[in-house]
């Protein structure tokens, strides 16, 4: 008896011992991520303009980075931080007309954690491609909540994706978004999870409840970029009381963790995706979102996990967003294999104390021909050296002192992007006729507009996402789609227009290959732009309008790559319908 007692007793102790050690090798994964917010856009970095209390705890509840960096913008940075290999290489060259898509043969970091049995969500921005597979749902991710492309040009009450099907947010998106993730958390508390919230504050539109603009507005400004001129103040404000709501937003994720008891096995990141998108308080950096410079690249970085990371750990080695996917995978030991080769590092020694430093390494930043590279403590850019250790600024150029420094950088640089831009597809065709996703949605932003010489075909606004094709005026000029039909078979065929009641009875062909089918616009649809609580005028993107989906026929397609074309055949009026999208349905 007594050694059946015994035996009981060190099972027991067992359990009670090793169960917290076997929890911490599956933790949770909060990961946010913050469009078009910069380094200075937190309290913790120095920002008297901005007050950021749950951001700058997370901070000091656990470790974070002195210089960490992502790509220019914002699609490049999801595909680098979803992949762990630099964006090029994945494929995204840009952020919208197709150059956001993230390639289908990579694999994402949703894909891994899923295969390990993780419960995966992400609630948010998207941007690395909106058609099955591209979709979230086709990247590992078992829920998403959210929008496809980049710009949105509403964010109170607004039209969003959950698992393909089209749905009405409630108030403020970031609420909403906050809300559904807080939502996937309690659904899947007694499971591994992986809850990936890419928000889209403080990306304009600059939208924010009247509560965060009001303080912000009645505190002022006291700190201002060294563009100082170009400043606007309007705009500052905006985007910081966006922050203070993110903040907020921050908060109740926190604090829900510790309801539910997650908190200790739960590693949290905060970062995001690039530099701001105005000229505001950035810590003197030099460029702001677009550019390899540090302003425009170099970020906040948090991560927690309660003993685990040391709280208080600030690391002042160069890190970047490609180091993401395999830190991750290496503290939750999943492996990568199946992946291409990684371009990140795990940073979990470095975390954990195990090792001092990273190895000596260089690291690459680049859009639209704008690169940049980084040694420890150089960073060479746009033909100059600077030396970050004493001039994080960028204020002198010395290039001309250490000639042999700047050729070693300038060379790698070169070397770099001529390898990672080898594999570039710029004819991204878009899939269609997947019984999975049996709906794929042709948005214009994915169209090409080929406007005739007399023509005004164009997009509704400068910026093609959340636009639509307008202006429509001759029956020479045509809108194609670059698609992979991927099953033969009947489709339904719709499409989303508004057209004023002079212009009912203008007809048009659609065409793949040598398949054609009719229509005519019967019905007339002319919806006001909605009203947009913009605290600043828009500067290149699109205000938001309701469209009517019209049914067009069923469409017999063939398997294959091709061109889907619209043409007008006859326009009542001189003028065709504003489009938004073409829908193809596949029907079983």
């Amino acid at each position: 008896m007594r050694l059946g007692l015994l035996f009981f007793f060190f099972i027991s102790i067992f359990v009670i011992t090793a169960s917290p050690v076997q929890a911490q090798k599956r933790p949770n994964i909060v990961f946010i991520l913050t469009d078009d917010q910069g380094w200075g856009d937190l309290s913790i970095n120095g920002n008297s303009n901005v007050q950021t209390p749950n951001i700058d705890q997370l901070g000091r509840d656990g470790a974070r980075f002195s210089r960490f960096y992502v790509a220019p913008l914002c699609a490049p940075t999801r595909a680098g931080l979803l992949t762990g290999r630099y964006h090029y290489r994945a494929g995204v060259y840009g952020v919208s007309n197709s150059k956001e898509f993230l390639n289908l043969d990579e694999v994402t970091l949703a894909d891994l954690f899923k295969k390990s049995g993780y419960a995966t969500g992400c609630f948010g921005k998207w941007h690395n491609g909106s058609q099955y597979p591209y979709h979230p749902n086709g990247r590992g991710f078992d829920e998403f909540y959210g929008f496809l492309s980049g710009h949105y040009a509403n964010y109170f009450n607004t039209m969003l994706d959950h698992n393909g099907e089209a749905v009405r947010s409630k108030g403020f998106i970031t609420d909403d978004l906050t809300d559904k993730a807080i939502g996937f958390i309690e659904k899947n508390k007694d499971k591994p999870f992986v809850c990936y919230i890419p928000y889209n504050a403080p990306h304009s539109p600059f939208q924010v409840p009247d509560k965060y603009y009001d303080r912000v507005k009645a505190r002022g400004l006291k700190q201002f970029s060294r563009n100082t001129s170009q400043e606007d103040p309007e705009v500052t404000i905006s985007a910081l009381a966006m922050c203070e709501n993110i903040d907020d937003n921050v908060g109740r994720i926190l604090k829900k963790l510790d309801e539910l008891k997650l908190a200790e096995n739960t590693i949290v990141i905060y970062m995001t995706d690039n530099g701001p998108n105005s000229w505001r308080w950035n810590g003197d950096m030099k460029g702001r979102k677009g550019v390899a410079e540090e302003g425009g690249v170099r970020v906040p970085f948090f991560i927690r996990w309660p003993g685990v990371i040391p709280s208080g750990k600030i690391i002042r080695d160069q890190a970047a967003y490609i180091d993401i996917l395999p830190t991750l995978t290496d503290f939750a030991g999943i492996s990568t294999s199946g992946t291409k080769p990684l371009d990140g590092v795990s940073l979990k020694a470095l975390l954990k104390g195990e090792t001092n430093s990273l190895a000596e390494r260089y690291l690459f930043s680049s859009i639209n021909k704008f690169n940049s590279v980084r040694k420890w403590p150089y960073l060479a850019s746009e033909g100059a050296l600077y030396d970050l250790s004493m001039d994080s600024t960028q204020s002198k150029d010395i290039a001309a002192q250490f000639p042999d420094v700047y050729k070693d950088l300038s060379g790698k640089l070169n070397e770099w992007y001529k390898d990672a831009m080898s594999g570039i597809d710029t004819v991204r065709w878009i899939p269609v006729g997947y019984a999975e996703f049996p709906k794929t949605t042709l948005p214009s932003q994915d169209a090409k507009l080929h406007p005739s010489k007399t023509g005004t075909l164009s997009y509704s606004a400068s910026a093609p996402n959340s636009s639509w094709i307008a202006n429509w005026n001759d029956e020479e000029s045509y809108v194609t789609w670059d698609v992979d039909v991927h099953t033969s078979g009947k489709y339904k065929l719709n499409i989303r227009y508004t057209i004023p009641a002079a212009n009912v009875g203008s007809a048009f062909d659609v065409i793949f290959n040598s398949k054609a089918i009719s229509g005519k616009i019967t019905e007339s649809y002319d919806p006001v732009l909605m009203p947009s609580p913009d605290r600043v005028k828009r500067n290149g993107e699109s205000y938001e309008k309701e469209f009517i989906t019209k049914f067009v026929g069923n469409w017999d397609l063939e398997k294959g790559k091709g061109q889907i074309k619209i043409k007008a055949s006859q326009l009542k009026g001189n003028r065709f319908a504003d489009i938004r999208a073409i829908e193809l349905i596949l029907l079983k």
